[in-house]
């Protein structure tokens, strides 16, 4: 049993006692997992409980990249048509390294086409408005959502086939699996004690939304400059998402010094290719680190999200990890549930996390590689990784591999990924 201390307790709500699932974080990985299993074995009970506050999902300003297969993910779980007004293709990748200063930014490599005729290999997506579909589904197949409660402690008992599960309000629930799904910081994966592989890179991604004159025409950019990339992705409307990785120290600096500082600073980067720009979002810091889980999975848990796996935005892979998750362990509890198993029993939860421990490790090494790569200024480290840019740029099936692993669909995918049903 592992407790963590809170400072007051909210007033109790009316909870169910019992449960099949019960999932900690509201967040698009947790009411995903949610929606894949509720849509696929609705006799399943499901609770979805999250710490944060009501409603302060509607302040998350930030967008994400979502590939193709995720999007047939959305698809098939009819959230799709909530988001696609929302949902800006990405037609084509340019790639440039370059300094600062420069004042031309040579293109090295740039992808484009789509994945199969009208479908982009990936689509920017307000998380608000991902969030807003992904509830609304919950709401139609009954799942319970509680916001401003977490867990406090669980123990197992197994001569139950349960986990008793404490909550800060003062209630207990008995499900047979609780699912963790609670952030980079996961305070469950500390409780179940579950060690990680943790390095800080002393870099951190400041986030904000661009307004600008002219239309990107769905090109995204991703500038390699000497402190980290600065990626350009487009929005709907004239505006673009930036993710600009700077020193932990320079972001703060950016980010807490005044508006005019800020934006000659951005402008530097941006360039005005697309004409005038104005910060549409207030721009926040987050700090960027590789966090790996040794394990996925203990009797009735397991982790899904960046609970599980934090890695590098460099390769704009962390959200379709989550997706990932969300899909492969919500098909082993279906299949398991339709066979009469136990949904929480090891052997159970050890297919999902052989399934996708090597694919988030492997995702991991190489953002870590790319990222020690290309944030550097040192002369031969910049001449190798532009001839070999180049030559990727010269070798279309290279090229199209590249497509196929960013769109998601390669390798040994879940059935929700395939847009199929579980």
């Amino acid at each position: 049993m592992a407790k963590a201390a809170t400072s007051k307790k909210p007033a109790k709500q009316k909870l169910p006692q019992k449960a099949d699932t019960l999932i900690a974080g509201a967040g698009y990985v947790g009411l995903l997992t949610a929606v894949s299993i509720a849509s696929s074995a609705p006799s399943l009970k499901i609770v979805v409980v999250d710490a944060a506050p009501e409603n302060v999902w509607q302040n998350d300003g930030r967008a994400s990249a979502v590939a193709a297969a995720a999007v047939r993910m959305l698809e098939q779980l009819n959230c799709w048509q909530d988001i696609l007004p929302h949902a800006q293709p990405i037609n084509e990748m340019v790639v440039t390294d370059s300094r600062t200063s420069d004042p031309v930014r040579p293109v090295f490599l740039t992808f484009a086409g789509n994945v199969e005729e009208g479908e982009p290999f990936a689509r920017m997506i307000p998380n608000v408005e991902m969030i807003r579909a992904l509830r609304k589904r919950c709401d139609e197949f009954g799942v319970d959502i509680i916001q401003g409660v977490g867990v406090t402690n669980f123990e197992n008992s197994e001569e139950n086939q349960s986990a008793e599960i404490h909550l800060a309000d003062g209630n207990t629930i008995s499900a047979k699996l609780l699912i963790a799904c609670d952030g980079v910081n996961s305070r469950l994966r500390d409780m179940a004690g579950i060690k990680t592989v943790h390095w800080d890179y002393g870099q951190s991604g400041i986030v904000a939304t661009i307004a600008h004159e002219r239309d990107h025409e769905g090109r995204a950019e991703e500038h390699f400059l000497p402190a980290g990339p600065f990626a350009i992705l487009p929005l709907t409307n004239n505006r673009s998402s930036i993710v600009w990785t700077e020193s932990t120290e320079k972001a703060q600096r950016l980010i807490e010094g005044d508006e005019f500082t800020f934006d000659i600073e951005l402008e530097q980067r941006f360039g005005l290719k697309l004409g005038d720009i104005k910060v549409e979002t207030k721009p926040r810091a987050y700090p960027l680190g590789l966090t790996l889980a040794r394990d996925f999975v203990k009797p009735r848990f397991a982790l899904a999200g960046d609970a599980a796996h934090g890695i590098h935005p460099i390769a704009g892979q962390g959200l379709n990890l989550g997706f990932k998750d969300a899909a492969a362990l919500a098909e082993k509890i279906v299949e398991a549930h339709r066979l009469g198993l136990d949904i929480g029993a090891i052997n159970v939860l050890e297919e999902y996390q052989r399934w996708r421990r090597f694919d988030t490790v492997q995702m991991g090494a190489t953002t870590d590689i790319l990222n020690r790569l290309f944030s550097n200024d040192i002369a031969p480290l910049r001449a190798l990784r532009s001839f070999g840019l180049g030559v990727v740029d010269r070798l279309p099936k290279l090229k199209d591999y590249f497509i196929s692993q960013a769109s998601g669909i390669s390798g040994q995918t879940p059935r929700l990924l395939r847009g199929e049903k579980i």
